[in-house]
């Protein structure tokens, strides 16, 4: 719990704050974090589920190509938060719920509450501290750590408003109450005067379009056709003639081989059942989009549009099952988590996925399987958990009226989660500490984007590493360096030439495989025993 003195010294600080605000100007900042979303989902990055409202930022503002998540939900929100590679605050990068060292660490919310931000979070949290004692003054959302429902609450999702237990409402739907709330918080500021006086970070952690496959039927019919009539294989190919002609990827790449035991849609049998799973997703997409939509117009009545940094991007690749172990007839519950324990109303479940079970209703709990995954990562290889790039990979884009010249400009600079705090920080006129209470926290790894933002030049990019579920992989210029395990031979890649992974060159390379190989070796000794 926050004491009377914390709220005292953020009250000083935003004070101090705002006579320099006068100068400075400094944004609002908005991120947006979708969940399991594809890289080419979005229909400005080649997708054909309609989001108008995310196009309309990338019309207006940047898309990258070349942006890097964790592959996994928890690592990468602990990145993200940190500014730090997951590893070096306790996470194995493997698991969403090992918990993490913010001992070695301060929160983008502590970053910008200390440099006067009023800070706000709706949607996913995955530490066990609430984020009131992380450095955010409003909460609303989940604290995940079991299944997901977007209809009911479930067994380990607890839900607060703040600091305080709540109860949803029996016309509950959580992309559009995650929503709600945000919109409440910023309505809020309008009669606090103390909280307008200062700028603000809204952090949107939607859980969509995570599985279950879980909408309303007012949003799932207006896709079915859609699905029915092109199907994956012909989704796939009209994403990557998009993209190559936006310029979002080269002419030259192949398309990524497909996966095996991936057969043509031609082939399927089951096509008004595998139509509807990728009808649900693209409901769950479009709820995201019609949320996104409901925030700029907020923004815009409040008169904060011009002056507000609006982040929109991933936290890893679409994933086909989840993580969980599927059946014959798609995802089911384990045996240490049946249905009949989900739910807290204790409602059962129908588990698993098949033609005679199609997703949707609140009652279900599916999956749109692995080759509707491929797709929304079209052209990359591969999904969440994965090293290879359609598991980390993620469209970003960013979008500032006041401080972006640029308007439906490609960026193809590299650029990777841990960047964004070091980004928000400059923006802020905010220096990271060196010491914060009791906590010295470590240097950041990520670097500042704002001269990308600015329209200015980047110096080459430093290299990145990973430790994800399924890969240990190391990125230096256009190289790019994976293995499953150091049991299994390094495959190296050239990523200007080759992005969708086709054509292994480690054979040609052996000196290059070796000197990269300790690169990542260093790396990860070094996160093991940070200094």
């Amino acid at each position: 719990m926050r004491t009377r003195s914390c709220a005292l010294l953020a009250l000083l600080l935003a004070t101090a704050f705002t006579g320099a605000a006068k100068e400075t100007t400094p944004p609002n900042i908005v991120l947006i974090l979708a969940d399991d979303l594809g890289w080419s989902d979005l229909g400005c990055y080649g997708g054909e589920i309609p989001t108008p409202n995310i196009d309309s930022l990338a019309t207006g503002g940047l898309r990258f190509t070349q942006f890097y998540n964790n592959a996994v939900c928890g690592p990468t929100r602990a990145s993200l938060l940190t500014g730090l590679y997951a590893q070096r605050i306790g996470h194995s990068g493997k698991n969403w719920n090992q918990p993490s060292d913010f001992t070695r660490s301060i929160t983008l919310g502590e970053g910008l509450q200390r440099s006067g931000y009023h800070t706000m979070v709706v949607g996913k949290w995955q530490d066990p501290d609430l984020p009131a004692n992380r450095g955010f003054d409003r909460f609303f959302g989940p604290m995940c750590a079991g299944k997901i429902s977007y209809f009911d609450e479930v067994q380990l999702n607890p839900f607060y408003l703040d600091e305080k237990r709540v109860t949803l409402p029996d016309d509950f739907y959580l992309t559009d109450a995650l929503t709600d709330h945000a919109l409440s918080f910023l309505s809020d500021r309008e009669t606090n005067a103390e909280a307008q006086s200062r700028p603000f970070f809204l952090y949107v952690a939607h859980v969509a379009p995570h599985w279950p496959l879980h909408a309303r039927e007012a949003d799932i019919a207006p896709h079915r056709a859609r699905y029915r009539e092109r199907g994956w294989d012909q989704c796939s190919a009209e994403r990557m003639k998009f993209q190559r002609a936006n310029h979002l990827i080269p002419e030259a790449w192949s398309p990524a081989p497909r996966a095996p035991g991936i057969h043509a849609w031609a082939d399927d049998a089951f096509k008004d059942w595998q139509a509807e799973r990728m009808a649900v997703y693209a409901a769950q997409v479009t709820s995201i989009d019609r949320s996104t939509g409901r925030i700029l117009d907020a923004l815009r009545q409040h008169g904060d549009l011009d002056n507000t940094l609006v982040i929109f991007l991933s936290d890893n690749g679409a994933a086909p099952d989840g993580g969980l172990k599927p059946s014959a007839q798609g995802l089911g519950f384990s045996s240490k988590n049946p249905a009949t324990q989900w739910r807290i109303d204790g409602k059962p479940v129908r588990g698993g996925s098949g033609p005679d079970l199609m997703p949707g209703p609140p009652d279900t709990f599916a999956a749109y399987g692995l080759a509707w995954a491929l797709t929304s990562n079209t052209p990359f290889r591969s999904t969440k958990l994965s090293g290879y790039e359609g598991g980390i990979r993620t469209p970003l884009i960013a979008h500032w009226p006041k401080g972006i010249a640029a308007r439906g400009k490609i960026v193809n600079d590299i650029g990777h989660v841990i960047d964004l705090m070091p980004t928000f920080l400059e923006l802020a006129g905010a220096e990271y500490p060196t010491k914060l209470g009791d906590r010295r926290p470590l240097p950041l790894d990520g670097r500042s984007l704002a001269p990308i933002l600015r329209g200015e030049s980047m110096p080459a990019r430093s290299p990145l590493a990973w430790q994800v579920p399924q890969h240990r992989v190391f990125r230096s210029g256009d190289w790019k360096l994976i293995s499953k395990d150091d049991q299994t031979p390094w495959e190296l890649y050239d990523l200007a030439l080759d992005g969708t992974e086709t054509k292994n060159l480690a054979a040609k390379h052996p000196e290059l495989v070796k000197d990269l190989a300790a690169q990542w070796q260093a790396w990860d000794k070094a996160c093991r025993d940070p200094k």
